[in-house]
Parts: structure tokens; sequence; C-alpha cells
């Protein structure tokens, strides 16, 4: 199952949000149930600060099981702010849509496995990121 759920006054295609994680989901060979939420930027600030000690706001945060308490059927939540989503992607001069698939396929990826913070991951990460946006469009 896929869980949607908007705590923000932007308007988001659900429809298409589960489209876009089922599709990465199908060809990655993963199933279980997985949410993504919208949220306002001091939210996703708190949450920064509370699990990564980083007291700014982000554009996505990504929560996956913990070992100690791992469910099979659950692949975990991914947190986005559509505000900070929307100032990345005119800071990097692309539509908001566009943005906010990046940003979904990204966590959708760690949630299933993959990590930048290891180097050789990196470029397998990005490309992954790439390949589903083509697919997507």
């Amino acid at each position: 199952m896929i869980g949607i759920k908007n705590l923000t006054g932007f308007s988001i295609n659900n429809n298409f949000i589960k489209k876009v994680v089922e599709r990465v989901l199908k060809k990655e060979k993963k199933e279980g149930d997985l949410s993504v939420v919208f949220i306002k930027p001091k939210s996703i600030q708190n949450l920064n600060k509370k699990f990564l000690g980083k007291n700014r706001v982000t554009d996505i945060l990504v929560f996956g099981q913990s070992p100690e308490f791992k469910f099979p059927e659950e692949l975990g939540e991914v947190v986005i702010c559509p505000k900070q989503v929307k100032k990345n992607a005119k800071r990097f001069s692309t539509e908001f849509e566009k943005e906010l698939t990046k940003v979904l396929i990204h966590g959708i990826l760690h949630l299933v496995g993959y990590n930048h913070k290891k180097s050789k991951e990196i470029k397998k990460m990005e490309k992954k990121e790439n390949f589903y946006l083509g697919l997507i469009k």
C-alpha cells in the first residue's frame, strides 16, 4: 500500500505520486508499504534537527526501518517539504513538478537500499535517479 498525506497548502497530484512510487518499486523489484508525507518547512526543520542534528529546512527526509523493529511488509516513509522543493526548483532553473519527482525518486531509492554517503554508490544512485526521471516524463 502507498499512503500519501499532504499537511501543506500545496496542491499535490496524489495519482502522479502513486504512479512514481509504483513504477520505481516495480523496477527495483521491491514490495511493501510506503508512506509519502508532505509537510511544512518548520516541521521538516524540527525533524531534521531531532533525527539528524541539523537545524535547517531540507527538501526531503527518509525514514526506513530500524534493525530492531523490522517489518517485512513496510519499506518506510518519505517526508517532503514542497515549499523547499519549489525553492530548489527555482535555484536549479527547473519546474516544480520535475524537482518534486526527482526528490521523490531519490527518497524511494534510499528506502530500497541505495546510499549516496558511500562514494562508490553516488554515481550509481544518480544514474538510477536519471533513469527513473526519464521513464516518468
